[in-house]
C-alpha cells in the first residue's frame, strides 16, 4: 500500500514538472496565428502550407534601444510576438541597453529562467532567493561574462558606470516569459491596492504609500 502511494505521489510530481514548462512541439513547427480568435494555452498554429521564412525571422537586434527614460534602460524583446515561429519551441531572447547608471528594476519572469551575457560595458546583477532566506546573490559582470537568473525569482540588472553605456543579450526558457516589475505592480496596480494594507505590509506611514502610488 505504501509503495503504491509512493508511486502515485511520484507520478503526480513528475506530471507537475512536465506542466511547469512550455509544452513540447508535436510537429516540426507550430507558427503562431496571432489573428486567430481561438484562445488556447499558447497560440493557435497557422496552416503549415501558409508558413514563410519571415515567420522565423527578426531584424534589428543590432540597433540600440532608446534609454532616454526614468530608468535609463531599454529591453528589446524577441519572443513569440515578434517571431511567430517560436510558438511551442520554449525559447526567446532580448537585448538590454543601459545608459550610464541605467537600471532594469527588480522584476520576475514567471515562466522562464534567464541567462544573460554582457556584450559591452559592466553590469551589477543579482537575484533574491525565496522566503524565508531572502538571500541576495549578486555579481559584477564585464563583457563576455554570463549569469543565470532562476525562474520566478526577483532579479535586477544595473549599469554602475557613470560614463559608459552597457549592452547585454538574454536568453529565456519560454516563448512568452512574462514580466512582473515589482514596484509597478505593487504601487501602480489598477485599481490601487488599499493604502492601509500596503502601509502595514511595508511597516511605513500611509502618507509614504500615497506618495509612491502617485509616482506610478
Amino acid at each position: 500500500m505504501a509503495s503504491a502511494l509512493f508511486m502515485v505521489v511520484l507520478l503526480g510530481m513528475a506530471s507537475l514538472v512536465v506542466l511547469a514548462s512550455d509544452p513540447s512541439p508535436l510537429q516540426d513547427f507550430c507558427v503562431a496565428d496571432k489573428a486567430s480568435p481561438v484562445l488556447v494555452n499558447g497560440l493557435v498554429c497557422k496552416n503549415p502550407k501558409d508558413v514563410v521564412a519571415e515567420d522565423f525571422f527578426f531584424q534589428g537586434l543590432n540597433k540600440a534601444g532608446n534609454t532616454k527614460n526614468k530608468q535609463g534602460s531599454n529591453v528589446t524583446p524577441v519572443n513569440v510576438m515578434q517571431i511567430p515561429g517560436l510558438n511551442t519551441l520554449g525559447i526567446s531572447l532580448a537585448r538590454l541597453d543601459f545608459a550610464p547608471y541605467g537600471l532594469v528594476p527588480p522584476h520576475t519572469h514567471p515562466r522562464a529562467t534567464e541567462i544573460l551575457t554582457v556584450i559591452e560595458g559592466t553590469l551589477h546583477v543579482g537575484f533574491v532567493t525565496s522566503n524565508t532566506q531572502n538571500r541576495l546573490i549578486f555579481k559584477v559582470l564585464n563583457a563576455g561574462d554570463v549569469f543565470v537568473f532562476p525562474v520566478g525569482l526577483i532579479h535586477f540588472q544595473f549599469n554602475p558606470d557613470m560614463h559608459k553605456d552597457a549592452v547585454a543579450i538574454s536568453g529565456l526558457s519560454s516563448q512568452n516569459p512574462g514580466l512582473n516589475i515589482i514596484a509597478d505592480q505593487v504601487f501602480g496596480s489598477d485599481p490601487k491596492i488599499d493604502r492601509g494594507l500596503l502601509a502595514k505590509a511595508f511597516q511605513v506611514d500611509g502618507s509614504l504609500i500615497d506618495y509612491l502610488q502617485k509616482q506610478f
